[in-house]
């Protein structure tokens, strides 16, 4: 097995997140750890929250680079993994012609960046075509060669987010317009949702032929590692729609997706709730991500009711130190989950709590 500057204990983090992925591990718990950074420190510094140019490739991989040798004495279940934030919507509008816009994050030292919709209406929609040639798939592979040669013996890349599907519907015209279509022009949904296939498949062989697999699987930002060529699927747009919606709409383009590759995971937020069931019956489904919004109760905080209605799946949550230490220390923590733990104070605090991550056991 290779190894990791940047992460001296891989052998031993992905053995234990080889028996997560195969649920093997119902009765344990996996963490990640986040403590402060002085590399976050100084990206808050120079960014200020909101829009932004598109940043040299180079300084964001030495950014990545910077944050991880920060945390490479921290002895938590991570994959250090570099996410291409730039891309993470941007990209598939600015394949067709879309005007991206990026914008800072300093909580987490993204740039991400999205499009206004695309076309004035659907009578527009036939000039759209996927050329591989155009300028942005070009940055977007000079983007992953540079993080691959920046990353390569120290860190990983992570997988980043699909835009396809109904969401790729909002890129081109918009949310409001997206759902009213549905209804009134279900013919052209078809014809996005097909389009949206063929770009998505070339975005994400595109990453696989440049980025190597970590010892047979893919580095993920959300599940840190899984066994395979796994993509990061988006089922936002059925959080505001009922499941019958989802089924009509949602499911075939996710399980096409899903099945031209290895599988794929997916995040739900706190008004995606009712999707829990049906989403997680996904073939090749391979983690799920709960996220909290406001209005919504923590994830955390119903933990044992989430794990009833999505059965065997590994869960990935985001939950602050002190909750997450004193559920530990009262044995009430649910297994088959992997905890995110943020705000602890320092590196020692944070190797003594995985010591007692790794030595629970459920029941």
């Amino acid at each position: 097995m290779s190894n990791l500057a940047y992460k001296p204990g891989l052998r031993d983090v992905i053995r234990r997140l080889e028996k997560l992925q195969s649920r093997q591990a119902m009765d344990q718990i996996f963490a990640s750890v986040s403590v402060p950074s002085a590399a976050l420190e100084e990206f808050g510094r120079r960014y200020r929250e909101g829009f932004c140019d598109y940043p040299d490739p180079r300084e964001r991989i030495a950014f990545w680079d910077r944050f991880f040798a920060e945390r490479a004495a921290i002895e938590d279940d991570s994959i250090p993994c570099a996410y291409l934030s730039e891309m993470d919507q941007g990209l598939y509008g600015g394949l067709l012609g879309g005007s991206v816009q990026f914008m800072a994050h300093p909580e987490n030292g993204w740039i991400s960046s999205m499009v206004a919709p695309l076309l004035n209406d659907w009578s527009e929609f036939d000039r759209l075509h996927f050329d591989p040639n155009h300028e942005w798939f070009e940055r977007y592979r000079q983007q992953l060669r540079i993080f691959v040669e920046g990353a390569q013996g120290k860190f990983a890349v992570s997988h980043f987010i699909l835009i396809d599907g109904l969401n790729f519907v909002f890129e081109l015209v918009g949310a409001t317009q997206a759902y009213m279509s549905l209804l009134e022009q279900p013919e052209m949904v078809r014809r996005a949702i097909e389009l949206a296939f063929e770009l998505n498949v070339a975005v994400q062989q595109t990453f696989f032929d440049h980025v190597p697999l970590l010892e047979g699987g893919t580095a993920s930002n959300m599940a840190q590692w899984i066994p395979g060529r796994i993509v990061s699927e988006s089922v936002d747009p059925f959080h505001m729609t009922s499941v019958e919606y989802f089924e009509t709409w949602g499911r075939e383009p996710a399980q096409r997706i899903f099945d031209r590759f290895d599988g794929g995971v997916v995040h739900i937020h706190g008004n995606g709730r009712h999707l829990l069931e049906v989403v997680s019956t996904l073939r090749g489904l391979k983690a799920m991500y709960l996220g909290d919004d406001k209005g919504f109760p923590a994830a955390f905080d119903i933990l044992p009711e989430l794990r009833a209605r999505t059965g065997d799946i590994p869960l990935v949550l985001a939950v602050e130190y002190p909750r997450f230490a004193d559920k530990l220390a009262r044995h009430e923590l649910v297994g088959g989950v992997f905890y995110k733990v943020s705000d602890v104070p320092d590196v020692a605090t944070a190797n003594r709590l995985m010591e007692k991550v790794r030595a629970y056991r459920t029941g």
